[in-house]
């Protein structure tokens, strides 16, 4: 494991190729999620030539007139909750973001069981017409999944637990949920100024992993100070949510982190949320950690440890609150 921004770099390799050096690698991510709650993926094993050129067909996405990039709008989307949204529509923490971007999902048919009985969160993508982005989204989302499961397995074993235990059961039909997002340039990297691109968070599920491209922005707080997550080629950020924070009774810490763009032009990122199963109940693993009820150590002062239900009961009352208009009619 190596370090850079108090952000540990994990090759988790030795997890794909089945080796005995699993256990050090598990080692190393215990010790990411116990410290920071983030960390660099290496030897992750997805395509370059994948990531790129899903990068270049985003460009070509959000370059378009605003008529086209909203043709395709979330409203469209129904109880799938896909599709485009402009800036300044989309809310971090009661507060418009300075972003725009794509909600997609696992591609789903319109006779899928889940479907058919209009549960939020699940269906088919609304694509812009734009040559191969379609092919790319599915492909690329298809290698993530994978990616997921296999640093799922890694998290198991670093809790003591058997690799296979979170895809026998909370992982077996995991909640896919992508997004493509464009940052416009700000003028300001002063921390007076309200304006920030996603304002401090964390993530509500269990895993994400993030691709982003070279401008950097984004933003952890670690050891309550706040430290860039740089770029590094060929490595994605991966933070736990809150989820796993629940489910190891605050061993695994779900960290606030925020993102703004003064590079001085466009910034993409692309992250990739791996989660609990809608319909999956959420249970403490078994681990001897004493349950961390304290909420005031939490960024919003909220309690997530007294969370009892499905992943799909925590998810729904936290995205509603996103998009707050389309969440009414369609959720």
């Amino acid at each position: 494991m190596n370090q850079t921004s108090d952000i540990p770099i994990v090759d988790v390799s030795p997890l794909t190729e089945s080796t005995s050096s699993a256990d050090a690698v598990a080692t190393a991510i215990r010790n990411a999620c116990c410290e920071s709650g983030f960390f660099y993926v290496t030897g992750h094993g997805v395509s370059d030539t994948l990531q790129r050129r899903l990068e270049d067909l985003s460009s070509q996405f959000f370059a378009l007139d605003q008529a086209r990039k909203d043709d395709i709008r979330m409203e469209r989307g129904g109880r799938a909750w896909r599709g485009y949204f402009r800036v300044g529509e989309e809310l971090t923490s009661g507060r418009p973001d300075r972003k725009e971007g794509l909600y997609f999902g696992a591609e789903l048919s319109d006779d899928h069981p889940k479907v058919v009985a209009g549960v939020p969160l699940h269906g088919r993508n609304l694509f812009p017409d734009i040559p191969l982005l379609r092919e790319t989204v599915l492909e690329y989302m298809d290698a993530m999944t994978r990616l997921g499961h296999t640093l799922m397995a890694g998290i198991a074993l670093s809790l003591g637990l058997d690799a296979s235990y979170f895809r026998d059961d909370l992982t077996a039909d995991p909640l896919i949920l992508f997004r493509i997002f464009h940052y416009p340039p700000q003028v300001s990297a002063s921390e007076s100024t309200d304006e920030w691109g996603v304002s401090e968070h964390t993530d509500y599920g269990l895993l994400t992993i993030l691709r982003q491209d070279e401008c950097g922005g984004l933003q952890v707080k670690s050891r309550s100070r706040w430290v860039d997550a740089v770029p590094i080629p060929d490595a994605f950020v991966c933070n736990i949510g809150d989820m796993l924070d629940r489910m190891t009774a605050g061993l695994y810490r779900s960290t606030p982190h925020r993102v703004r763009n003064v590079s001085g032009r466009g910034r993409l990122s692309f992250p990739f949320f791996f989660d609990p199963g809608f319909d999956a109940i959420i249970r403490p693993v078994p681990t001897n950690h004493a349950a961390s009820l304290d909420a005031d150590s939490r960024w919003d002062d909220q309690n997530i440890h007294e969370f009892e239900g499905t992943y799909g009961d925590y998810v729904l009352a936290k995205v509603s609150k996103v998009f707050p208009d389309l969440g009414g009619n369609a959720l």
